[in-house]
């Protein structure tokens, strides 16, 4: 019983209340816009940047002094002593004589180390870092732009049901004004009950697919506000979108500037190992408190004590290590290339495919026009038999039935041909207008 009554609510939204509603059409080009805006993936875009931004920021600080706090405390069980050694030498002895070295040697200092020259490093460590982000940023395009086809499919759907219940409702309203006919027909004489039982089964058979109509159209609907946002209700209904046609065949997927991007990224690490080759200046200073102070063994106290001074470090050697690894990159980016060629090779059939499929359909819907007005006429004649007594009320809607069914086809030939031809401009790339 409940499902029943279920059922009837449906029915009576689709059937009354949406036609008593203002029609909002949403587009598919407004789909697309508002599920890359609520799709939980848009917000890896801005995950992305900041890590960029944070790494590259980190990059750029190796510029920056280092600075170091560091202590240590030894005892050494040898050390020089100082009055034997001058003992035996051949000269006169001071007074107060020599002290020794101490066992016990401690000292904290304040170490300050600053880049002069890096060869480059860090400039190729920011590029390097501007590159994954950007790879970042293109494969969360690449997860978005895979949304359209999940779109695709329920909008579609969505079309179609939409394109079918507007026929269902014409063909019941015409088989209700049948049964007004035959039943005044009956009550003449003219006709017999039969052909108003026939006409009731066809209502009640239009009206249960009308339920099952509004069941899927339901789902569509609640599938699509939650991809999109965007609520879809008895109010709203979608559009077969509006496709420049011809299109140029100029592929630029997602998946190809990818693939581009990630080349560049590669790019970036040949120069960061480009730049480790290179010779490294630096300059230091250190500030500390010791005993020995410095190198300044004959101090028996703990004194401070400071050293400034500057350094080359040049790696003139490393066996071709830095370059084996540049032309294992140089191999990842012939894999790229290789890889790229493949995408557009398999994107070409798709298209060839696609463009045989809109053909197909484009020739369909030509001779749809055609058969649907042949249809009609052999409708309006079962019709008129109809009501003269010629034929029954089955003869009659075997030919409405066909008649449905050759507009049907239409209906389904030409929303496919709006969905191939999306497709297609998917394959490729592009943008739909509407």
């Amino acid at each position: 019983m409940a499902m029943k009554r279920l059922q009837a609510i449906i029915i009576l939204m689709h059937l009354g209340f949406s036609f008593a509603l203002p029609q909002r059409v949403v587009t598919l080009g407004e789909c697309y816009s508002n599920a890359y805006a609520v799709t939980p993936l848009n917000a890896e875009k801005g995950i992305y940047e900041r890590m960029a931004q944070l790494k590259e920021g980190s990059a750029t600080k190796n510029w920056f002094p280092t600075v170091d706090l560091n202590g240590n405390f030894a005892y050494h069980s040898e050390v020089v002593d100082m009055e034997a050694l001058m003992g035996m030498l051949p000269l006169p002895q001071p007074p107060e004589g020599l002290a020794s070295i101490p066992h016990e040697q401690y000292r904290v200092t304040f170490d300050v180390t600053q880049t002069i020259y890096d060869g480059g490093a860090v400039r190729s460590a920011r590029l390097l870092e501007q590159a994954t982000g950007r790879v970042n940023q293109a494969q969360t395009e690449v997860d978005l732009y895979d949304l359209r086809s999940r779109i695709n499919g329920y909008y579609f759907n969505l079309l179609l049901l939409s394109r079918q219940r507007e026929v269902l409702n014409s063909h019941l309203e015409v088989v209700r004004k049948r049964i007004l006919s035959a039943e005044s027909a009956v009550g003449s004489g003219v006709a017999l009950k039969s052909d108003v039982d026939a006409l009731e089964a066809e209502r009640i058979k239009l009206q249960q697919q009308l339920t099952e109509n509004a069941i899927g159209m339901d789902a569509m609907r609640r599938i699509l506000s939650g991809y999109t946002g965007i609520e879809f209700d008895a109010s709203t209904s979608p559009a077969i979108p509006v496709v420049d046609w011809p299109p140029d065949e100029e592929i630029s997927r997602p998946e190809l500037q990818l693939l581009d991007i990630r080349s560049e990224q590669l790019e970036a690490s040949k120069l960061l190992l480009k730049s480790g080759r290179m010779p490294k200046a630096y300059g230091f200073a250190t500030l500390g408190y010791g005993n020995p102070p410095g190198n300044n063994f004959f101090k028996t106290e703990a004194e401070p004590f400071y050293v400034v001074g500057a350094g080359v470090k040049w790696n003139i050697f490393d066996w071709n290590r830095a370059r084996n690894e540049r032309q294992v990159i140089s191999y990842q980016q012939d894999l790229l290339n290789v890889r790229k060629n493949d995408i557009i090779d398999n994107l070409r059939r798709l298209l060839d495919a696609k463009r045989a499929e809109i053909e197909s359909l484009e020739a369909l819907v030509k001779s749809d026009d055609e058969l649907l007005e042949l249809r009609k006429r052999i409708r309006e004649a079962a019709e008129a038999k109809f009501e003269n007594g010629v034929i029954t009320a089955t003869d009659y809607l075997n030919e409405l039935n066909a008649e449905r069914q050759a507009l049907l086809s239409q209906q389904i030939h030409m929303v496919n041909l709006g969905k191939a031809k999306v497709e297609y401009m998917n394959i490729c790339g592009k943008e739909i207008s509407e």
